[in-house]
């Protein structure tokens, strides 16, 4: 299976320092409760390590499950193919080569940056470009602080940077302060060259909006579409099964299931969902179980999920007229195709 052997590889020396500290240090609070030791155990290791202020979740101080994500079969191969390029590229200590994944929110690029550092036996850090410029003059300092850090992993590093072109700017068109242009510099500058210590993959849902610096440094792009019926299928029966299926088979929650055809009706609203993301068909999943917890005797009838699903699908249309309102006015007096991912004429 794609990643599988990449679980046995998550457990790392930085668990084993991580187990080890936070022991010592429950020891050394126990007057304290439980929760507030874990909370004085989290920050001394925080401190012992290092963590950059821009990361905000890294596998070299917490082990994460990757969970399972249905992806399109060409994708998947793609994605197959940098995974064993990136591990081989590890294993002869060679330079890494920097991924852009562009694409609609939800659709599973953040996933695919944790399997990718996971099968590739690699650490992985995930920050995002909008903690930036709240940063103002320390932006600098901390990106540096970020990239040394980077270059201390035992493991290599996946540098994973969500919503990429929150900060990663045009400088010559785009109106951005002083505070994160020189920001930027300091990206660019550390990033200049391949490493053999950590790879880039940005993502973002516009990347036209990235300095032509930015572009230069990107050696591959994998667009990360919506999905199409068979994965829309595909999604619904996961996430029915996961948030109403189990809690209700298993008994421990006051969630229960009326008689139909789940297969069924789970076809039914594969078709019905034309348009949506991963992520929205996961969240519509949710409303099946709130709309059990709200039931005055907890059992979630066919009729319930007909009626949330006709409500999601009302409110992705809203969203899509917000963003083609949007798409029209960003682009007014231009000859870009708002559907296309870069600008008329750009070599990629």
């Amino acid at each position: 299976m794609l990643f599988g052997e990449g679980f046995r590889a998550f457990v790392t020396d930085w668990d084993k320092v991580t187990a080890t500290v936070a022991g010592l240090t429950l020891l050394a609070v126990g007057v304290y409760s439980a929760k507030n030791a874990t909370a004085v155990a989290g920050r001394y290791i925080e401190a012992r390590l290092g963590k950059p202020s821009l990361v905000r979740e890294t596998s070299r101080i917490t082990v994460l499950e990757a969970l399972k994500h249905p992806i399109k079969p060409q994708l998947e191969a793609r994605v197959r193919d940098i995974a064993i390029a990136t591990r081989n590229t590890k294993k002869n200590k060679s330079l890494y080569r920097n991924i852009l994944m562009y694409g609609p929110p939800g659709t599973g690029k953040t996933l695919f940056a944790k399997k990718l550092a996971v099968h590739s036996g690699m650490d992985y850090a995930i920050m995002t470009g909008g903690d930036v410029a709240p940063m103002g003059r320390e932006g600098v300092t901390a990106m540096h602080k970020l990239f040394d850090w980077a270059n201390t992993s035992r493991r290599g590093l996946l540098l994973f940077v969500d919503e990429a072109d929150a900060f990663l700017r045009k400088r010559a068109t785009e109106k951005i302060s002083e505070d994160l242009r020189a920001t930027l510099n300091a990206f660019l500058h550390r990033t200049g060259q391949h490493s053999n210590k950590f790879m880039l993959v940005l993502a973002s849902n516009q990347p036209e909006q990235f300095d032509w610096a930015i572009n230069d440094r990107i050696d591959e792009m994998v667009n990360f579409d919506l999905p199409q019926l068979e994965e829309r299928e595909r999604l619904v029966r996961m996430y029915f099964d996961q948030h109403v299926l189990k809690p209700a088979t298993e008994g421990k929650q006051r969630l229960k299931l009326a008689q139909f055809d789940y297969g069924k009706k789970c076809s039914e609203i594969a078709r019905l969902t034309e348009g949506m993301s991963g992520r929205e068909i996961s969240q519509l999943a949710v409303a099946w179980q709130a709309a059990a917890y709200a039931s005055e005797d907890g059992v979630l009838t066919e009729a319930m999920m007909d009626a949330r699903v006709a409500d999601a699908v009302q409110q992705h249309r809203q969203k899509m007229e917000w963003l083609k309102t949007e798409g029209a006015e960003a682009n007014r007096g231009t000859d870009r195709n708002p559907l296309l991912p870069f600008p008329k004429g750009t070599p990629v």
